[in-house]
């Protein structure tokens, strides 16, 4: 699996911690950890919480990224920001109980954590504990396991439903303010990643008009 990882500018000089925690516990179970950025507070491409969600829109949608890891102050605005996107499924996670039941109950493709918020001593175990509830093993197998048919059905209904309410990540990118859109993927190592791993032509292709 191809996980990226989104780090606003509030919360940049964690870029290297979350990564560390991230890289450790995802690489040894054979997923390929993308990092991109902020990596700094003095990074010169600057994301506020609402570009981590478009962001993570044009990663998911274009197959660049399978799962995206990301967060803010708080975890709130980027988890909504998220949830705008059309195709992203992302859950505020706090601690590795809340990862598991989001993993199997829920089953999405994008999480956002806290990084001011309760970050303190020992934070980076907390992480760590994180990534493996979401990460070791299979995920939608539901919990408790009896539910496991009834919970399967409500993301259908769920992914059906946002199909009708939101519009194509092609069509957001194409109407959504291009100024927001430029500086969302201005990321130092954007093009890298993102053209290398993207397999939607017509997301690459316009992205890669933008860049």
């Amino acid at each position: 699996m191809k996980i990226a990882l989104i780090t606003e500018n509030s919360q940049a000089a964690k870029n290297g911690i979350i990564h560390a925690a991230l890289t450790a516990v995802a690489e040894p179970l054979g997923h390929q950890i993308f990092n991109y950025g902020m990596y700094t507070a003095e990074d010169k491409a600057s994301l506020t919480y609402v570009m981590n969600g478009l962001l993570a829109g044009v990663l998911l949608n274009s197959g660049a990224a399978d799962f995206v890891v990301t967060g803010c102050g708080t975890g709130t605005g980027s988890m909504l920001a998220c949830n705008a996107m059309p195709g992203v499924f992302c859950g505020l996670i706090i601690d590795p109980t809340d990862a598991f039941l989001f993993a199997q109950i829920n089953d999405g493709n994008a999480i956002s954590m806290p990084y001011a918020k309760g970050f303190g001593w020992a934070a980076e175990l907390n992480l760590q504990d994180v990534y493996r509830k979401l990460f070791d093993g299979e995920s939608g197998l539901g919990y408790p396991k009896e539910r496991a048919e009834i919970m399967a059905r409500n993301r259908g209904i769920l992914k059906t439903l946002k199909d009708v309410t939101c519009r194509d990540m092609l069509t957001v990118l194409q109407t959504v303010d291009q100024d927001l859109l430029k500086a969302a993927v201005a990321g130092e190592r954007f093009s890298e990643y993102f053209l290398a791993n993207a397999k939607d032509e017509g997301i690459r292709d316009y992205i890669k008009g933008i860049i």
